[in-house]
Protein backbone atom coordinates (compact mmCIF):
# COMPACT_ATOMS: atom_id res chain seq x y z
CA UNK A 1 0.00 0.00 0.00
CA UNK A 2 1.28 3.21 -0.99
CA UNK A 3 2.55 5.98 1.86
CA UNK A 4 -0.36 8.43 0.54
CA UNK A 5 -2.94 5.78 1.25
CA UNK A 6 -1.27 4.57 4.72
CA UNK A 7 -1.49 8.10 5.23
CA UNK A 8 -4.74 9.15 4.18
CA UNK A 9 -6.47 6.17 5.98
CA UNK A 10 -4.95 6.76 9.22
CA UNK A 11 -5.55 9.95 9.15
CA UNK A 12 -9.44 9.38 8.75
CA UNK A 13 -9.40 6.69 11.45
CA UNK A 14 -7.87 8.66 13.96
CA UNK A 15 -10.19 11.63 13.30
CA UNK A 16 -13.14 9.01 13.27
CA UNK A 17 -12.36 7.81 16.65
CA UNK A 18 -11.89 11.08 17.89
CA UNK A 19 -15.29 11.96 16.44
CA UNK A 20 -16.55 8.87 18.37
CA UNK A 21 -15.68 9.03 21.46
CA UNK A 22 -16.67 12.52 21.84
CA UNK A 23 -20.09 12.02 19.88
CA UNK A 24 -20.42 9.22 22.64
CA UNK A 25 -19.29 11.68 24.98
CA UNK A 26 -21.69 14.21 23.75
CA UNK A 27 -24.98 11.57 23.74
CA UNK A 28 -23.81 10.59 27.19
CA UNK A 29 -23.88 13.93 28.73
CA UNK A 30 -26.66 15.59 27.04
CA UNK A 31 -29.29 12.81 27.88
CA UNK A 32 -28.55 13.46 31.83
CA UNK A 33 -28.59 16.88 30.88
CA UNK A 34 -31.86 17.25 29.56
CA UNK A 35 -33.07 14.19 31.90
CA UNK A 36 -32.17 16.72 35.07
CA UNK A 37 -33.57 19.51 33.15
CA UNK A 38 -37.02 17.95 32.92
CA UNK A 39 -36.88 16.86 36.37
CA UNK A 40 -36.13 20.37 37.38
CA UNK A 41 -39.14 21.29 35.22
CA UNK A 42 -41.42 18.71 37.06
CA UNK A 43 -39.67 19.43 40.25
CA UNK A 44 -41.06 23.24 39.96
CA UNK A 45 -44.18 22.38 38.95
CA UNK A 46 -44.97 19.77 41.72
CA UNK A 47 -43.69 22.90 44.36
CA UNK A 48 -45.98 25.41 42.58
CA UNK A 49 -49.02 23.29 43.32
CA UNK A 50 -48.24 21.71 46.60
CA UNK A 51 -47.39 25.26 48.03
CA UNK A 52 -51.22 26.33 46.73
CA UNK A 53 -52.99 27.55 49.43
CA UNK A 54 -56.43 25.83 47.84
CA UNK A 55 -55.10 22.88 47.66
CA UNK A 56 -53.25 22.66 50.47
CA UNK A 57 -56.54 23.29 52.69
CA UNK A 58 -58.53 20.91 50.06
CA UNK A 59 -56.05 17.88 50.95
CA UNK A 60 -55.50 18.58 54.37
CA UNK A 61 -59.54 18.44 54.59
CA UNK A 62 -59.76 14.98 52.71
CA UNK A 63 -57.03 13.47 54.68
CA UNK A 64 -58.80 14.27 57.94
CA UNK A 65 -62.48 13.06 56.44
CA UNK A 66 -64.19 9.60 57.59
CA UNK A 67 -62.54 6.47 55.93
CA UNK A 68 -65.30 6.19 52.76
CA UNK A 69 -64.90 9.86 51.54
CA UNK A 70 -61.14 9.10 49.34
CA UNK A 71 -62.74 6.14 48.01
CA UNK A 72 -62.84 4.67 44.59
CA UNK A 73 -65.94 6.17 42.49
CA UNK A 74 -66.67 8.83 44.28
CA UNK A 75 -67.82 11.36 42.89
CA UNK A 76 -66.70 14.27 45.14
CA UNK A 77 -62.82 13.62 43.95
CA UNK A 78 -63.66 13.81 40.03
CA UNK A 79 -65.16 17.11 40.58
CA UNK A 80 -63.33 18.32 43.64
CA UNK A 81 -61.26 21.44 43.76
CA UNK A 82 -57.71 19.15 44.05
CA UNK A 83 -58.84 17.21 40.31
CA UNK A 84 -59.48 20.26 38.47
CA UNK A 85 -56.38 22.17 39.88
CA UNK A 86 -54.48 19.40 38.78
CA UNK A 87 -55.73 18.99 35.53
CA UNK A 88 -55.33 22.44 34.81
CA UNK A 89 -51.85 22.72 35.79
CA UNK A 90 -51.46 19.72 33.62
CA UNK A 91 -52.38 21.17 30.77
CA UNK A 92 -51.12 24.29 30.86
CA UNK A 93 -47.62 22.48 31.48
CA UNK A 94 -47.93 19.69 29.20
CA UNK A 95 -46.68 17.29 32.37
CA UNK A 96 -48.14 13.63 31.77
CA UNK A 97 -49.39 13.66 34.67
CA UNK A 98 -50.36 15.64 38.03
CA UNK A 99 -51.35 13.77 40.60
CA UNK A 100 -52.20 14.58 44.29
CA UNK A 101 -52.33 12.00 47.38
CA UNK A 102 -53.40 11.85 50.65
CA UNK A 103 -51.20 11.30 53.27
CA UNK A 104 -51.95 7.61 52.78
CA UNK A 105 -50.79 7.54 49.03
CA UNK A 106 -54.61 7.54 48.17
CA UNK A 107 -55.06 9.49 44.87
CA UNK A 108 -56.73 12.30 45.03
CA UNK A 109 -56.06 14.06 41.90
CA UNK A 110 -55.03 11.77 38.38
CA UNK A 111 -55.59 11.75 34.67
CA UNK A 112 -57.83 9.02 34.68
CA UNK A 113 -60.82 9.26 36.52
CA UNK A 114 -60.88 5.92 37.48
CA UNK A 115 -57.86 5.80 39.37
CA UNK A 116 -58.82 8.07 41.91
CA UNK A 117 -59.33 6.69 45.13
CA UNK A 118 -56.68 4.38 44.72
CA UNK A 119 -53.18 4.11 46.18
CA UNK A 120 -50.30 5.09 43.58
CA UNK A 121 -48.33 2.42 41.84
CA UNK A 122 -44.73 3.83 43.17
CA UNK A 123 -44.02 4.11 46.98
CA UNK A 124 -45.02 7.17 48.76
CA UNK A 125 -43.78 6.90 51.89
CA UNK A 126 -40.25 9.16 51.15
CA UNK A 127 -42.49 11.90 50.03
CA UNK A 128 -44.84 11.57 52.92
CA UNK A 129 -41.53 11.65 55.31
CA UNK A 130 -41.40 15.44 54.57
CA UNK A 131 -38.89 14.55 51.79
CA UNK A 132 -38.65 15.88 47.81
CA UNK A 133 -37.87 13.36 45.64
CA UNK A 134 -36.82 13.30 41.59
CA UNK A 135 -36.49 10.49 39.46
CA UNK A 136 -36.84 8.31 36.77
CA UNK A 137 -39.77 5.48 37.46
CA UNK A 138 -42.38 3.87 35.70
CA UNK A 139 -46.02 4.05 36.90
CA UNK A 140 -49.74 3.26 35.48
CA UNK A 141 -48.98 5.94 32.79
CA UNK A 142 -45.47 4.28 31.63
CA UNK A 143 -41.64 5.80 32.10
CA UNK A 144 -41.49 9.28 33.19
CA UNK A 145 -39.25 11.37 35.38
CA UNK A 146 -41.52 12.77 37.68
CA UNK A 147 -40.96 14.99 40.66
CA UNK A 148 -42.92 14.69 43.65
CA UNK A 149 -43.31 17.27 47.00
CA UNK A 150 -44.67 16.83 50.18
CA UNK A 151 -48.46 18.62 50.59
CA UNK A 152 -48.24 20.59 54.38
CA UNK A 153 -51.19 21.65 56.20
CA UNK A 154 -51.66 25.23 56.48
CA UNK A 155 -50.66 26.82 59.87
CA UNK A 156 -48.63 23.64 60.60
CA UNK A 157 -45.59 21.64 59.03
CA UNK A 158 -48.07 18.14 59.63
CA UNK A 159 -47.62 16.58 56.23
CA UNK A 160 -51.34 15.58 54.65
CA UNK A 161 -50.26 14.63 51.43
CA UNK A 162 -47.94 14.59 48.23
CA UNK A 163 -48.06 16.50 44.82
CA UNK A 164 -46.40 14.23 42.01
CA UNK A 165 -45.39 15.95 38.52
CA UNK A 166 -44.59 13.52 35.48
CA UNK A 167 -42.88 14.04 32.03
CA UNK A 168 -42.48 11.31 29.59
CA UNK A 169 -39.57 9.91 28.94
CA UNK A 170 -40.93 9.60 24.96
CA UNK A 171 -40.85 13.35 24.86
CA UNK A 172 -37.55 13.62 26.80
CA UNK A 173 -36.12 11.10 24.31
CA UNK A 174 -37.37 12.97 21.35
CA UNK A 175 -35.71 16.56 22.37
CA UNK A 176 -32.54 14.50 22.74
CA UNK A 177 -33.01 12.25 19.31
CA UNK A 178 -33.21 16.40 18.03
CA UNK A 179 -30.24 17.29 19.42
CA UNK A 180 -28.55 14.18 18.14
CA UNK A 181 -29.28 14.96 15.07
CA UNK A 182 -27.75 17.86 14.74
CA UNK A 183 -24.99 17.10 16.69
CA UNK A 184 -24.43 13.82 14.08
CA UNK A 185 -24.48 16.63 11.50
CA UNK A 186 -21.90 18.69 12.54
CA UNK A 187 -19.95 15.61 13.17
CA UNK A 188 -20.11 13.84 9.83
CA UNK A 189 -19.13 17.68 8.35
CA UNK A 190 -15.93 17.41 10.65
CA UNK A 191 -14.92 13.97 9.67
CA UNK A 192 -15.66 15.29 6.02
CA UNK A 193 -13.10 18.13 6.81
CA UNK A 194 -10.71 15.74 8.74
CA UNK A 195 -10.75 13.60 5.83
CA UNK A 196 -10.38 16.44 3.41
CA UNK A 197 -7.56 17.68 5.27
CA UNK A 198 -5.74 14.11 5.83
CA UNK A 199 -5.89 14.00 1.72
CA UNK A 200 -4.30 17.14 1.60
CA UNK A 201 -1.84 15.74 4.14
CA UNK A 202 -1.30 13.32 2.01
CA UNK A 203 -0.99 15.46 -1.20
CA UNK A 204 1.95 17.64 0.41
CA UNK A 205 3.66 14.82 2.06
CA UNK A 206 3.99 13.28 -1.26
CA UNK A 207 5.86 16.57 -2.44
CA UNK A 208 7.59 16.97 -0.36
CA UNK A 209 9.36 13.59 -0.43
CA UNK A 210 9.11 13.51 -4.47
CA UNK A 211 6.97 10.74 -4.60
CA UNK A 212 8.88 8.30 -3.04
CA UNK A 213 7.92 5.64 -0.77
CA UNK A 214 9.31 5.13 2.78
CA UNK A 215 11.33 1.96 1.28
CA UNK A 216 12.93 4.20 -0.98
CA UNK A 217 13.55 7.42 1.58
CA UNK A 218 14.97 4.76 3.77
CA UNK A 219 17.65 3.17 0.64
CA UNK A 220 18.13 6.69 -0.28
CA UNK A 221 19.65 7.81 3.19
CA UNK A 222 21.79 4.59 3.27
CA UNK A 223 22.79 5.20 0.03
CA UNK A 224 22.96 9.00 0.84
CA UNK A 225 25.69 8.34 3.99
CA UNK A 226 28.02 5.50 2.21
CA UNK A 227 28.31 8.15 -0.81
CA UNK A 228 29.03 11.17 0.70
CA UNK A 229 31.43 9.50 3.54
CA UNK A 230 32.89 7.22 1.29
CA UNK A 231 34.18 9.94 -1.60
CA UNK A 232 37.51 12.03 -1.28
CA UNK A 233 35.69 15.07 -2.26
CA UNK A 234 34.01 17.38 0.33
CA UNK A 235 30.29 18.14 -0.40
CA UNK A 236 28.03 20.78 1.00
CA UNK A 237 23.64 21.24 -0.42
CA UNK A 238 21.74 23.92 0.36
CA UNK A 239 18.54 24.40 0.02
CA UNK A 240 16.85 27.64 -2.13
CA UNK A 241 16.73 29.57 0.79
CA UNK A 242 20.41 29.29 1.33
CA UNK A 243 20.24 27.09 4.63
CA UNK A 244 22.41 24.04 4.40
CA UNK A 245 21.26 20.33 4.15
CA UNK A 246 24.00 18.86 3.98
CA UNK A 247 28.04 18.52 4.88
CA UNK A 248 30.27 15.58 4.83
CA UNK A 249 33.06 14.98 6.79
CA UNK A 250 35.71 15.92 3.65
CA UNK A 251 33.94 19.30 3.46
CA UNK A 252 34.66 20.23 7.09
CA UNK A 253 38.30 18.99 6.64
CA UNK A 254 38.73 20.85 3.59
CA UNK A 255 36.98 24.39 4.52
CA UNK A 256 37.51 24.33 8.29
CA UNK A 257 34.02 24.60 8.54
CA UNK A 258 32.85 25.61 11.71
CA UNK A 259 28.79 24.84 11.63
CA UNK A 260 26.51 22.05 9.76
CA UNK A 261 23.27 21.12 8.58
CA UNK A 262 20.31 23.98 9.33
CA UNK A 263 22.83 26.58 8.93
CA UNK A 264 23.07 29.52 6.86
CA UNK A 265 25.45 29.46 4.04
CA UNK A 266 27.08 32.65 5.28
CA UNK A 267 27.91 31.32 8.67
CA UNK A 268 29.17 27.66 8.03
CA UNK A 269 32.76 29.99 7.28
CA UNK A 270 33.15 29.80 3.46
CA UNK A 271 35.10 32.36 1.69
CA UNK A 272 33.56 34.95 -0.02
CA UNK A 273 34.90 33.29 -3.69
CA UNK A 274 33.68 29.67 -1.84
CA UNK A 275 30.30 31.51 -1.27
CA UNK A 276 30.07 33.08 -4.53
CA UNK A 277 30.40 29.92 -6.42
CA UNK A 278 27.58 27.93 -3.68
CA UNK A 279 25.23 30.84 -4.41
CA UNK A 280 26.01 31.61 -8.66
CA UNK A 281 26.42 27.81 -9.92
CA UNK A 282 28.03 28.00 -12.56
CA UNK A 283 29.68 24.75 -15.02
CA UNK A 284 33.16 26.02 -14.94
CA UNK A 285 35.24 24.18 -11.99
CA UNK A 286 36.38 27.62 -9.56
CA UNK A 287 39.98 27.47 -7.83
CA UNK A 288 39.85 28.93 -4.22
CA UNK A 289 42.34 29.34 -1.65
CA UNK A 290 41.54 28.26 1.85
CA UNK A 291 43.78 28.75 4.63
CA UNK A 292 46.99 26.82 3.19
CA UNK A 293 45.21 24.04 0.85
CA UNK A 294 44.12 25.08 -2.61
CA UNK A 295 40.64 23.57 -3.36
CA UNK A 296 38.95 23.56 -6.80
CA UNK A 297 34.74 23.67 -6.53
CA UNK A 298 32.08 23.08 -8.70
CA UNK A 299 28.50 24.15 -8.17
CA UNK A 300 25.28 22.65 -9.78
CA UNK A 301 21.32 23.07 -9.63
CA UNK A 302 19.83 20.19 -8.32
CA UNK A 303 16.36 19.93 -9.85
CA UNK A 304 13.43 16.78 -10.28
CA UNK A 305 10.44 17.43 -12.08
CA UNK A 306 11.04 21.32 -13.35
CA UNK A 307 11.22 22.22 -9.05
CA UNK A 308 14.18 23.73 -7.79
CA UNK A 309 15.59 21.77 -4.86
CA UNK A 310 18.63 24.01 -4.50
CA UNK A 311 22.45 23.86 -4.66
CA UNK A 312 25.08 20.86 -4.17
CA UNK A 313 29.15 22.12 -4.43
CA UNK A 314 31.83 19.55 -4.20
CA UNK A 315 35.14 20.65 -3.38
CA UNK A 316 38.19 18.97 -4.34
CA UNK A 317 41.64 19.31 -2.67
CA UNK A 318 43.83 20.62 -5.39
CA UNK A 319 46.82 21.35 -2.71
CA UNK A 320 49.17 18.77 -3.85
CA UNK A 321 48.27 19.44 -7.49
CA UNK A 322 49.09 22.77 -7.43
CA UNK A 323 52.44 22.52 -5.70
CA UNK A 324 53.22 20.08 -8.25
CA UNK A 325 52.39 22.66 -10.53
CA UNK A 326 54.44 24.94 -9.78
CA UNK A 327 57.61 22.34 -9.57
CA UNK A 328 56.78 21.52 -13.13
CA UNK A 329 56.63 25.39 -14.13
CA UNK A 330 59.80 26.05 -12.49
CA UNK A 331 61.69 22.49 -14.67
CA UNK A 332 60.05 23.91 -17.14
CA UNK A 333 60.92 27.29 -17.38
CA UNK A 334 64.97 25.79 -16.73
CA UNK A 335 63.92 23.44 -19.92
CA UNK A 336 62.92 25.90 -22.08
CA UNK A 337 65.81 28.09 -21.07
CA UNK A 338 68.06 24.89 -21.51
CA UNK A 339 66.38 24.12 -24.93
CA UNK A 340 67.36 27.75 -25.92
CA UNK A 341 70.54 27.46 -25.14
CA UNK A 342 71.20 24.21 -26.91
CA UNK A 343 69.91 25.60 -29.95
CA UNK A 344 72.34 28.89 -30.23
CA UNK A 345 75.68 27.25 -28.79
CA UNK A 346 74.97 24.85 -31.76
CA UNK A 347 74.26 27.20 -33.97
CA UNK A 348 77.58 29.11 -32.78
CA UNK A 349 79.63 26.04 -32.93
CA UNK A 350 78.66 25.06 -36.76
CA UNK A 351 79.82 28.81 -37.40
CA UNK A 352 82.83 28.39 -35.92
CA UNK A 353 83.65 25.15 -37.40
CA UNK A 354 82.34 26.73 -40.89
CA UNK A 355 84.93 29.61 -40.55
CA UNK A 356 87.92 27.18 -39.09
CA UNK A 357 87.39 24.91 -42.00
CA UNK A 358 87.63 27.61 -44.49
CA UNK A 359 90.81 28.81 -42.58
CA UNK A 360 89.52 32.18 -41.19
CA UNK A 361 91.16 31.79 -37.77
CA UNK A 362 90.95 35.78 -37.61
CA UNK A 363 87.38 36.17 -38.34
CA UNK A 364 86.61 32.80 -35.87
CA UNK A 365 89.19 34.53 -33.08
CA UNK A 366 86.87 37.99 -33.41
CA UNK A 367 84.14 36.10 -33.59
CA UNK A 368 85.08 33.84 -29.82
CA UNK A 369 86.39 37.64 -28.42
CA UNK A 370 82.57 38.92 -28.89
CA UNK A 371 81.76 35.64 -27.23
CA UNK A 372 83.53 36.50 -23.75
CA UNK A 373 81.27 37.69 -21.13
CA UNK A 374 78.02 36.20 -22.87
CA UNK A 375 76.29 33.36 -22.16
CA UNK A 376 74.85 30.92 -24.43
CA UNK A 377 71.30 32.00 -24.18
CA UNK A 378 72.04 35.71 -25.23
CA UNK A 379 73.54 38.92 -22.74
CA UNK A 380 73.62 37.65 -19.45
CA UNK A 381 71.29 38.99 -16.85
CA UNK A 382 73.76 42.02 -15.33
CA UNK A 383 74.29 41.65 -11.97
CA UNK A 384 73.16 38.08 -11.31
CA UNK A 385 76.36 37.33 -9.63
CA UNK A 386 74.89 39.08 -6.26
CA UNK A 387 72.34 36.27 -6.21
CA UNK A 388 74.35 33.20 -4.52
CA UNK A 389 71.48 30.99 -4.20
CA UNK A 390 71.78 28.02 -6.85
CA UNK A 391 67.43 28.03 -6.73
CA UNK A 392 67.25 31.59 -7.48
CA UNK A 393 70.22 32.09 -9.53
CA UNK A 394 68.93 29.55 -12.01
CA UNK A 395 65.13 30.27 -11.94
CA UNK A 396 66.36 33.91 -12.81
CA UNK A 397 68.18 32.79 -15.76
CA UNK A 398 65.01 30.75 -16.91
CA UNK A 399 62.90 33.31 -16.45
CA UNK A 400 64.95 36.12 -18.28
CA UNK A 401 64.98 33.25 -21.33
CA UNK A 402 61.22 33.01 -21.02
CA UNK A 403 61.17 36.93 -21.08
CA UNK A 404 63.16 37.55 -23.96
CA UNK A 405 60.97 35.13 -25.71
CA UNK A 406 57.65 37.41 -24.95
CA UNK A 407 60.46 40.40 -26.19
CA UNK A 408 60.48 41.55 -22.91
CA UNK A 409 64.07 42.44 -20.77
CA UNK A 410 64.13 41.33 -17.43
CA UNK A 411 66.31 43.54 -15.34
CA UNK A 412 67.76 42.99 -11.50
CA UNK A 413 67.55 46.01 -9.85
CA UNK A 414 70.74 47.66 -8.73
CA UNK A 415 70.25 46.86 -4.88
CA UNK A 416 69.77 43.31 -5.39
CA UNK A 417 72.11 41.35 -3.04
CA UNK A 418 71.24 37.67 -1.78
CA UNK A 419 74.34 35.60 -0.27
CA UNK A 420 72.38 33.49 1.81
CA UNK A 421 70.71 30.27 0.67
CA UNK A 422 67.14 29.94 0.23
CA UNK A 423 65.68 27.32 2.48
CA UNK A 424 62.07 26.52 1.20
CA UNK A 425 63.04 27.17 -2.79
CA UNK A 426 59.07 25.75 -3.72
CA UNK A 427 57.37 28.56 -1.85
CA UNK A 428 59.84 31.42 -2.85
CA UNK A 429 60.18 30.82 -6.19
CA UNK A 430 56.54 30.85 -6.57
CA UNK A 431 55.72 34.22 -5.36
CA UNK A 432 58.77 35.37 -7.10
CA UNK A 433 56.96 33.73 -10.15
CA UNK A 434 54.00 34.65 -10.10
CA UNK A 435 55.00 38.30 -9.42
CA UNK A 436 57.49 37.81 -12.63
CA UNK A 437 54.84 36.18 -14.63
CA UNK A 438 52.29 38.96 -14.10
CA UNK A 439 55.22 41.44 -14.75
CA UNK A 440 56.39 39.80 -17.82
CA UNK A 441 52.60 39.87 -19.21
CA UNK A 442 51.60 43.20 -18.45
CA UNK A 443 54.91 44.43 -20.20
CA UNK A 444 53.90 42.33 -23.32
CA UNK A 445 50.84 43.57 -23.75
CA UNK A 446 50.03 47.04 -22.27
CA UNK A 447 53.59 48.31 -21.81
CA UNK A 448 55.66 50.65 -23.68
CA UNK A 449 58.93 50.46 -25.83
CA UNK A 450 61.03 48.88 -24.52
CA UNK A 451 59.17 46.65 -22.70
CA UNK A 452 61.31 45.89 -19.46
CA UNK A 453 60.45 44.24 -16.04
CA UNK A 454 62.75 45.63 -13.09
CA UNK A 455 63.29 42.55 -9.92
CA UNK A 456 65.33 43.58 -6.89
CA UNK A 457 66.08 40.82 -4.40
CA UNK A 458 67.34 41.79 -0.89
CA UNK A 459 68.83 39.90 1.69
CA UNK A 460 68.27 41.14 5.40
CA UNK A 461 69.07 38.46 7.81
CA UNK A 462 66.93 35.61 7.20
CA UNK A 463 64.13 37.43 5.53
CA UNK A 464 63.79 38.24 1.96
CA UNK A 465 62.27 41.21 0.45
CA UNK A 466 61.49 41.16 -3.12
CA UNK A 467 60.08 44.31 -5.42
CA UNK A 468 58.80 43.96 -9.02
CA UNK A 469 57.84 46.64 -11.42
CA UNK A 470 57.41 46.60 -15.15
CA UNK A 471 56.51 48.99 -17.88
CA UNK A 472 52.90 47.89 -18.52
CA UNK A 473 49.95 50.36 -17.75
CA UNK A 474 49.30 49.44 -14.93
CA UNK A 475 47.03 48.77 -12.10
CA UNK A 476 43.11 50.76 -12.90
CA UNK A 477 42.54 53.05 -9.70
CA UNK A 478 39.14 50.86 -9.18
CA UNK A 479 40.85 47.54 -9.28
CA UNK A 480 43.71 48.30 -6.83
CA UNK A 481 41.53 46.77 -3.79
CA UNK A 482 40.49 43.75 -5.16
CA UNK A 483 43.47 42.59 -7.47
CA UNK A 484 44.39 40.27 -4.35
CA UNK A 485 41.34 38.48 -4.46
CA UNK A 486 40.06 35.10 -6.02
CA UNK A 487 39.34 34.75 -9.27
CA UNK A 488 40.32 38.65 -10.05
CA UNK A 489 42.20 38.50 -13.88
CA UNK A 490 42.41 40.51 -16.60
CA UNK A 491 42.36 37.23 -18.87
CA UNK A 492 40.18 34.56 -19.69
CA UNK A 493 41.62 31.50 -20.55
CA UNK A 494 39.05 28.49 -20.68
CA UNK A 495 42.09 26.20 -20.79
CA UNK A 496 43.13 27.09 -16.86
CA UNK A 497 41.40 24.63 -14.80
CA UNK A 498 39.57 26.89 -12.35
CA UNK A 499 40.58 29.88 -14.10
CA UNK A 500 42.88 32.68 -13.70
CA UNK A 501 43.12 35.13 -11.18
CA UNK A 502 44.92 32.60 -8.34
CA UNK A 503 48.39 34.13 -8.81
CA UNK A 504 48.57 36.95 -6.39
CA UNK A 505 45.88 35.92 -4.70
CA UNK A 506 48.42 32.34 -4.15
CA UNK A 507 51.68 34.23 -3.56
CA UNK A 508 50.34 36.64 -1.04
CA UNK A 509 48.98 33.49 0.66
CA UNK A 510 52.44 31.84 0.55
CA UNK A 511 54.03 34.94 1.93
CA UNK A 512 51.60 35.53 4.47
CA UNK A 513 52.28 31.58 5.76
CA UNK A 514 56.19 32.41 6.11
CA UNK A 515 55.05 35.68 8.19
CA UNK A 516 55.18 38.26 5.23
CA UNK A 517 53.01 39.70 2.86
CA UNK A 518 52.58 40.78 -0.63
CA UNK A 519 51.70 44.34 -1.18
CA UNK A 520 50.91 47.03 -4.40
CA UNK A 521 53.57 49.41 -3.66
CA UNK A 522 52.51 51.96 -6.42
CA UNK A 523 49.30 51.30 -9.22
CA UNK A 524 51.45 52.80 -11.43
CA UNK A 525 50.10 54.22 -14.42
CA UNK A 526 52.30 57.05 -15.16
CA UNK A 527 56.55 57.56 -14.93
CA UNK A 528 57.52 59.01 -11.85
CA UNK A 529 60.78 59.83 -9.75
CA UNK A 530 59.86 57.24 -7.64
CA UNK A 531 58.47 54.67 -10.75
CA UNK A 532 60.90 55.00 -13.65
CA UNK A 533 59.29 52.12 -15.05
CA UNK A 534 55.75 53.53 -15.36
CA UNK A 535 54.23 50.02 -14.36
CA UNK A 536 52.90 48.02 -10.99
CA UNK A 537 55.20 47.88 -8.55
CA UNK A 538 54.52 45.14 -5.96
CA UNK A 539 56.55 44.25 -2.98
CA UNK A 540 57.29 40.89 -1.31
CA UNK A 541 58.39 39.85 1.82
CA UNK A 542 59.10 36.49 3.07
CA UNK A 543 60.54 36.20 6.51
CA UNK A 544 62.90 33.39 7.67
CA UNK A 545 63.28 31.93 4.54
CA UNK A 546 67.04 32.24 3.95
CA UNK A 547 70.18 30.67 5.87
CA UNK A 548 72.44 33.64 6.26
CA UNK A 549 75.45 33.61 4.03
CA UNK A 550 78.46 35.94 3.85
CA UNK A 551 77.21 39.58 3.84
CA UNK A 552 80.09 41.20 2.57
CA UNK A 553 79.71 44.68 2.23
CA UNK A 554 76.78 44.71 4.86
CA UNK A 555 80.20 44.28 7.36
CA UNK A 556 81.11 48.18 8.78
CA UNK A 557 83.72 49.90 6.60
Amino acid sequence: MRLRTQVLLLQSAVVAAALGLGFAAFVTTTEHRVTDEHGQRALAVARTVAVDATVRAEVARLAAADDGVVAPGNPELASGTVQQAAEAVRGATGALFVVVTDEQGLRLAHPDPDLLGLRVSTDPDEVLAGREVVRSERGTLGDSVRAKVPVVAPGSDLVVGEVSVGIATDRIRSELREDVAQASLVAAGALACGAAGSALLARRWKRLTLGLEPEQLAELVREQEVVLHGIGEGVIGADTEGTVTVVNAEARRLLDLRGGAGDRLEDVGLTPRLLDVARSPRDEPVAAAVGDRIVLAVARRVRRDGRDLGTVMSVRDRTDVEKLTRELDAVQSLTTALRAQRHETANRLHLLYGLLQQGRSVQATEYLEQLLGAGPAGRPLDGLDAVADPYLHAFLTAKAAHARESGVALVLGENTWVRGTVRCPVDVTTVLGNLLDNAIEAAREHGHDPAEVEVELVEAGRDLHVAVADTGAGIAAGRTGEIFGEGVTTHADGAVPGGRGMGLALARQVARQHGGDVTLADPGGRRTPDNPTGGAVFVATLTDVLDEGDTGWADPI
